[in-house]
């Protein structure tokens, strides 16, 4: 078996989707999440668990706002009827689509299957594979916020990681240990907040740990420790760039399943409209192939499941050969076993490469013929390995490598609303509120402010997609926001009836306490 080992890490996350309409967009969203990527992990990873040869093991983020949609039984109990939709459509699909039609229906049948028998409780499923030692399951921010554009109140950082780990632990039964940091966005100083949270450990980009001080002697290939004893592991490039990239890696080739050509785009818009459906808009009903990079989508051919299936056993073969040699090659020059740290957004298995979860399941099932060994952050820290303290380098894995992305002319409006609404908030929680209704109300402020801050409005405001959608999202959520603060401030009269409305759609995080935007010495 080769020195050293493989740490493959998944951010499962969702933005907070919940807008009450049955067949929205948002609601699509999320559906189509639970039918490509979430219920196929977990089927893949409890194959693998089945399996005495395999020792499967995996790191996977799940995200506050993902587990409040996962845990919403009003909103889950309409998946089984989408499902029923898009099994009904394809039957629409032209007859050189067939056998990849039928494919997918039976994936949609095994889905449904798979919904029923375990209740729609996937959280069960996650929390036994983490007592099986499978699972490291990490927290991640509230609502995903940008933590570096947050950091002009600490305590709108603190209510963010504070209000995770709390529903983590509500949730999963256990407080979480680790944290996905949303878009693994770095600031100095965070390690200290980290750590007041109770969160000993987290991931960065490559350039996170090479541009620490002093440079870690061991590269990504080891954690560090930052000065406040948090542990920080680097992302490997090698060992992500062939899963991750559409033009370099496994997804482009031209047996896999095309993302951008979905039959929602070719069913006349009025059939759609009668089965609920308000506008043309992808259904994840894809039965097209790849191709050719550069392939135009008119001219995609027909998917063809059994070529692709073949496809991911010699990528997942070419996979582990790589990282074996990797890993021969780096025994020879460090002085600990070296750790190869993988980190993957969920989504990109099932949704964005259809073939991705099947791919991971061939990881685990090959791995023990080629002696390669899977471990989760969790598993790595336990052994007791002396880490080399360093201050890790403000960082994120965005393009650019640092806050560009989510700070540029297409976003950067929303940070002063951000910082405006948090000192409002901080300075009102120091202050403290007279009734119970007012304290009331103070909390549903703290939940609006958080969803304000998801940072996938400004991600989607960058890449120019949905763009009045998540516009609409912030300023709702300021709206609400400041209306409640108003009511408590002034003694504005409320409406109570929008009260509960507000309440009933946005009602995650019920043990959210206004006091986590307490100002602390």
């Amino acid at each position: 078996m080769a020195a050293g080992a493989l740490a493959l890490v998944l951010h499962a996350h969702l933005p907070y989707v919940r807008s009450g309409e049955a067949g929205s967009l948002e609601e699509d969203w999320y559906f189509q999440a639970l039918q490509e990527c979430y219920l196929p992990l977990l089927r893949a990873l409890e194959a693998a668990c089945s399996d005495p040869e395999q020792r499967p093991r995996l790191t996977v983020g799940l995200s506050p706002t993902l587990l409040s949609l996962l845990s919403d039984a009003t909103l889950n109990q309409g998946f089984l009827a989408w499902l029923r939709v898009r099994r009904e459509l394809l039957a629409e699909a032209p007859p050189e689509q067939a056998a990849a039609a039928e494919a997918l229906a039976e994936e949609l049948d095994t889905v449904a299957r798979e919904w029923r028998a375990c209740e729609g409780r996937l959280l069960e499923r996650f929390r036994r594979l983490r007592d099986e030692g499978v699972l490291d399951l990490i927290t991640c921010a509230a609502t995903h916020g940008y933590l570096p554009l947050l950091r002009d109140s600490p305590e709108a950082v603190r209510a963010q990681l504070l209000t995770a780990v709390r529903e983590h632990q509500r949730l999963l039964g256990e407080r979480p240990l680790g944290i996905w940091l949303p878009e693994c966005a770095y600031y100095e100083g965070l390690d200290q907040l980290l750590l007041s949270c109770g969160l000993r450990y987290s991931l960065l980009d490559g350039h996170g740990l090479l541009h620490a001080q002093p440079r870690p002697r061991y590269g990504v290939y080891a954690p560090i420790c930052s000065p406040a004893g948090v542990a920080f592991f680097g992302r490997d490039s090698a060992s992500t760039l062939p899963v991750w990239s559409a033009s370099q890696g496994y997804p482009g080739d031209g047996v896999y399943r095309e993302f951008h050509r979905d039959l929602g785009w070719d069913l006349p818009e009025e059939h759609l409209r009668s089965l609920g459906i308000g506008s043309r808009r992808p259904l994840g009903l894809k039965l097209h192939r790849v191709t050719a990079q550069g392939c135009p989508l008119e001219h995609k051919q027909p998917y063809g499941p059994a070529l692709a299936e073949a496809k991911v056993a010699d990528h997942a073969a070419a996979y582990l050969q790589s990282r074996l040699e990797q890993l021969h090659g780096l025994t020879n020059t460090i002085e600990r076993p070296p750790l190869l740290v993988a980190p993957f957004d969920a989504e990109l298995f099932g949704h964005w490469w259809f073939e991705g979860p099947r791919f991971l399941g061939e990881l685990f099932r090959q791995g023990p013929e080629r002696e390669l060994r899977f471990t989760h952050l969790r598993e790595v820290l336990a052994e007791g390995l002396p880490l080399q303290v360093c201050q890790p380098s403000p960082s994120s894995w965005g393009q650019g490598g640092y806050h560009d992305y989510w700070l540029n002319d297409s976003n950067a409006w929303v940070v002063p609303e951000w910082q405006r609404a948090s000192r409002a908030m901080v300075r009102r929680v120091n202050r403290g509120v007279g009734s119970a209704e007012q304290r009331r109300w103070l909390n549903q402020a703290g939940r609006e402010l958080l969803l304000a801050q998801s940072s996938d409005w400004s991600f989607i405001l960058r890449a120019g997609t949905t763009t009045e959608l998540a516009r609409e999202r912030i300023h709702r959520h300021l709206d609400r926001f400041w209306r409640l603060m108003d009511a408590i401030e002034h003694h504005t009269p409320l409406n109570p009836r929008w009260v509960q409305a507000v309440e009933r759609e946005d009602g995650l995080f019920p043990l959210l306490n206004a006091a986590d935007w307490m100002t602390r010495p």
